[in-house]
């Protein structure tokens, strides 16, 4: 679902980051507010966009010769709240685009729109309507699930339209050539029929996990009353189920095709003419941004790709770390100049 550079207008990518940027920016207003009152969310915030990029390294096949993988932006919206979850995926996404090359930097405006806005918001909004109605792991099943496939039915009208929207007088596509009627298919199939109940899994089990272990830590929630509990250490459970995320991440290598409108161009062009449908790239493509990521494609140089692998992925949880470590120290330095405001009066 990480739409790459080249595959969008420029027009599209423009509409799209200035319909993504005010959620963004909403929801950035909102997590600050929250911080200012819970300075847990901080770590918690690190916690989401470590286990949203790693849910994301575990592709798996899908019929047809491609693939897709789980987002986890329903699990993050029940852990820490939809627009906390908004954040740590756009975050998780932005580190995959510039540092990792996977989704475009043109193209993010509308990946964070897919995966970090339409997912978390939609799919909480299920999950918590269910949870009203006393049945919060099935309303955490569904609402990933939906969640997750109307973000690719999202993608794959965004891609589908450009034939229509951006082409030559003679009527080529300048840009993603797929239409409409191949598009929407092809992603709704691929996520409804495979990535849907991967992502449903995922958030099952997490959830069900921390509802057993640590059930403070799910948003809103009412599980347990929080008077009668002692506070605790529930960070550990996190740390846990991202080790463990860590070792098993190499298995998302045991995929071998490339997802939907995610092939480079040598790929494409492989494609369109084995579907004679045409004999080169759309000239758009061949001549827009070529932006060459340090760790692409999850590589590391001087190791073999398994390693190169887990190394990303450490990589990508230190980085997040140090982003909510930077938040944690804001926060403390905001607290105390607030405090000996208050004092001074």
């Amino acid at each position: 679902m990480h739409i790459p550079d080249n595959y969008l207008s420029p027009a599209t990518c423009a509409v799209m980051f200035a319909v993504a940027a005010p959620v963004v920016a909403v929801s950035a207003k909102k997590v600050k507010v929250q911080l200012k009152e819970h300075r847990e969310l901080a770590p918690m915030l690190g916690i989401a966009a470590s286990l949203s990029f790693l849910m994301m390294m575990f592709n798996v096949p899908v019929p047809g010769g491609t693939s897709a993988h789980a987002v986890g932006g329903t699990l993050l919206a029940i852990l820490i709240g939809p627009y906390a979850a908004c954040i740590a995926v756009a975050v998780a996404l932005i580190l995959q685009a510039f540092l990792f090359g996977d989704g475009g930097i043109l193209a993010l405006g509308a990946n964070i729109f897919n995966m970090a806005i339409i997912m978390p918001f939609t799919g909480y909004w299920i999950y918590n309507f269910l949870r009203k109605h006393n049945h919060p792991s099935i309303g955490a099943v569904v609402g990933s699930y939906c969640g997750i496939n109307l973000a690719a039915l999202m993608a794959g009208f965004e891609l589908g339209i450009q034939p229509l929207i951006a082409h030559t007088a003679s009527g080529a596509p300048l840009y993603n050539p797929y239409p409409l009627a191949v598009t929407i298919p092809a992603m709704c199939f691929a996520h409804l029929a495979v990535a849907g109940w991967v992502e449903a899994f995922f958030t099952y089990v997490i959830y069900e996990f921390v509802k057993k272990v640590a059930p403070k830590e799910i948003y809103g929630g009412n599980i347990v009353e929080k008077a009668a509990t002692k506070k605790q250490n529930s960070l550990k459970y996190f740390v846990y189920i991202i080790i463990g995320l860590v070792v098993l991440s190499p298995i998302g290598l045991l995929t071998s095709g490339t997802a939907f409108g995610e092939w480079d161009t040598t790929e494409l062009l492989q494609r369109l003419k084995g579907e004679h449908i045409a004999n080169s790239v759309p000239a758009g493509m061949t001549h827009g941004i070529n932006y060459t990521a340090l760790f692409g494609d999850y590589t590391v140089p001087g190791t073999n790709l398994p390693i190169g692998y887990i190394l990303s992925a450490i990589t990508a949880i230190l980085i997040f770390f140090l982003i909510s470590k930077v938040l944690m120290s804001i926060y403390d330095s905001t607290n105390k100049a607030s405090i000996h405001q208050n004092q001074q009066r």
